[in-house]
């Protein structure tokens, strides 16, 4: 359960963009351009982005889901074809599988990170398995190393789904320099956030060039016969989104940073939690920036007590839900064959991983409100403190 559509300002959500008088003062120039589509922003933003990641080519594209249909497209990925994914995280990633008429072999995750776990991967693949798509779980980079030498040694496409991810670092490199392309989402909750949007990321000048011309046909090739032959999308990015990712991307440091110190203040209240252990980092992992706060609540949880705890949350106007419902057990994959059992370790994470509120507009105050709401709540449902 989350907070109603017409909740009231004194609502602690949990996600919230951080904007400033640059993100008006760009929209405004959008606004006032002869071009709404297809225009100067939307290229300053793409160079802009490409710059910040040190990648050759970046492509902006409506969103995430779209960019890894089209990417998918543009490597040749269809019917017969397999592509291995995780079955936890941001679904919409994986969902593009689908969209492509591949099919999702979903493989297990390594039990601290969240992240596609690259032996069970390995497993999974068989000879119609044509690329993996791997994503960075709430902010924590994958095992882009051994996921890589995975892909080289099969032939596979790696397609790094960095949707939940900016700014995290993974051996000295930012995510989203890993992937053969990579995948970048820009609606909420992301830290870089500009409504809706997204953004593919790769340093293959021809699979960029592609992914250009699956993206939308241009005014230029109105009159041509033969643009059609791989029957473009109408994928491209407005001005007006644009705008908002060129300011948000000046500033994202500053962005990130505030959410830092709102991370800083829910591991100092967690402190009050007999046996919480902070986040889970990997030993190659140089820095973390999460998507929400997850709290791993522990096995004297039952669904019901879980369920509770989000109710109690809410009537504190306290929004957080349940991170994810494993793919594999939703109705379009169940009715392919997938069954709760098969994935355990996704399931096991999935059923009481508890998403908090995470933005740089939460106070110290209203963090610790919300870590003894929960802590309170723990208690009432008879399952004391939350574990790991």
């Amino acid at each position: 359960m989350t907070a109603p559509d017409d909740a009231p300002n004194d609502w602690l959500l949990l996600s919230e963009p951080d904007a400033g008088p640059l993100e008006a003062r760009l929209v405004q120039a959008a606004l006032s351009a002869p071009r709404w589509s297809s225009g100067r922003m939307v290229e300053r933003f793409e160079r802009g982005f490409a710059d910040w990641l040190g990648r050759g080519h970046a492509v902006a594209v409506p969103s995430g889901t779209l960019g890894t249909w089209l990417a998918l497209r543009a490597l040749g990925i269809g019917t017969g074809d397999e592509v291995i994914a995780s079955t936890y995280g941001w679904h919409q990633v994986a969902q593009a599988v689908t969209l492509a008429g591949a099919r999702a072999v979903f493989s297990d995750i390594n039990y601290w990170s969240g992240c596609l776990d690259p032996v069970r991967a390995a497993a999974q693949v068989t000879p119609a398995t044509r690329a993996l798509v791997a994503g960075n779980v709430n902010g924590h980079p994958a095992a882009w190393e051994a996921l890589g030498a995975l892909a080289r040694e099969h032939g596979l496409a790696l397609v790094e789904d960095a949707t939940e991810s900016i700014g995290s670092r993974y051996r000295g490199r930012p995510v989203g320099s890993f992937g053969t392309v990579s995948v970048f989402d820009f609606s909420q909750p992301s830290a870089l956030c500009c409504g809706e949007g997204g953004m593919l990321v790769t340093d293959d000048a021809a699979l960029a060039s592609e992914l250009r011309y699956l993206r939308a046909r241009s005014v230029a090739d109105r009159q041509s016969v033969s643009v059609g032959a791989r029957v473009p999308l109408q994928a491209a990015m407005s001005e007006v989104t644009a705008a908002l990712g060129v300011a948000q991307l000046a500033r994202i440091d500053e962005i990130l940073e505030r959410r830092k110190a709102v991370e800083a203040a829910y591991l100092e209240q967690m402190l009050s939690f007999e046996g919480i252990k902070p986040p889970y980092i990997a030993p190659d992992v140089d820095e973390v920036h999460w998507m929400l706060y997850l709290v791993h609540l522990g096995k004297r949880f039952t669904a019901s007590a879980v369920a509770q705890v989000v109710e109690d949350l809410r009537t504190e106007c306290i929004e957080s839900a349940l991170y994810c419902q494993p793919l594999h057990q939703q109705h379009h994959y169940t009715a392919q064959g997938w069954r709760r059992g098969q994935l355990p370790l996704a399931e096991r994470i999935a059923d009481r991983a508890l998403a908090l509120p995470l933005h740089g507009g939460l106070s110290p105050e209203q963090v610790g409100f919300i870590v003894k709401t929960l802590k309170d709540s723990s208690v009432n449902v008879g399952a004391g403190a939350a574990i790991y």
